[in-house]
């Protein structure tokens, strides 16, 4: 068994942007033929050509026995038995979340908001299968300067807090290199 994966138990992935975050947490699975890979980030075709070539490059570096999903509705996947999971990654899962809930524009955090979160959390806490979840961990830079900034970085430190807690393995990514904290 590689360090860092326990059988049908729970390992979070934490780091910086270009950590290496999302390629340990695959490497973790490599052994694995068949995969299902959570996308949680919004498909290309938005006008965004440089998120296209991030979700190319993604999508490029994931074995062809792989199956892709593009969902930003966790519970129902993470419930399902089957092959290990890999999910990349919750802090995009959460920005697509605080946009559903008009966070930005309303600046305020709607109740709904953490309901969502608390499902997501405990639909992880009893997933049947293997499973790695890829975060960023915001918490350790600059204060943003804007409300939203700051609700986002506040949410996704919450949100990490307790997919931690509900985790067998958690490792932070830094400078590429793999720090193990639980």
């Amino acid at each position: 068994m590689i360090p860092g994966l326990s059988a049908d138990g729970r390992t979070l992935v934490l780091g910086g942007a270009r950590s290496g975050k999302s390629g340990y947490a695959q490497a973790l699975l490599a052994a694995q033929e068949r995969v299902r890979y959570v996308a949680t980030g919004y498909p290309p075709g938005d006008g965004d050509p440089e998120w296209a070539e991030r979700v190319r490059r993604h999508a490029a570096q994931r074995p062809p026995t792989w199956q892709t999903i593009e969902t930003d509705d966790l519970p129902p996947v993470l419930a399902q038995p089957g092959p290990p999971l890999l999910i990349d990654c919750f802090s995009v899962w959460l920005a697509r979340l605080m946009d559903k809930h008009d966070c930005w524009r309303a600046q305020r955090t709607p109740a709904g908001l953490a309901g969502e979160i608390a499902a997501a959390v405990e639909a992880w806490r009893a997933c049947p299968v293997t499973a790695v979840a890829v975060s960023n961990e915001t918490g350790m830079g600059v204060v943003p300067d804007t409300w939203s900034g700051r609700a986002f970085r506040d949410q996704l430190g919450l949100l990490n807090q307790q997919l931690a807690a509900a985790s067998d393995h958690v490792w932070l990514l830094v400078a590429g290199l793999p720090v193990r904290v639980r």
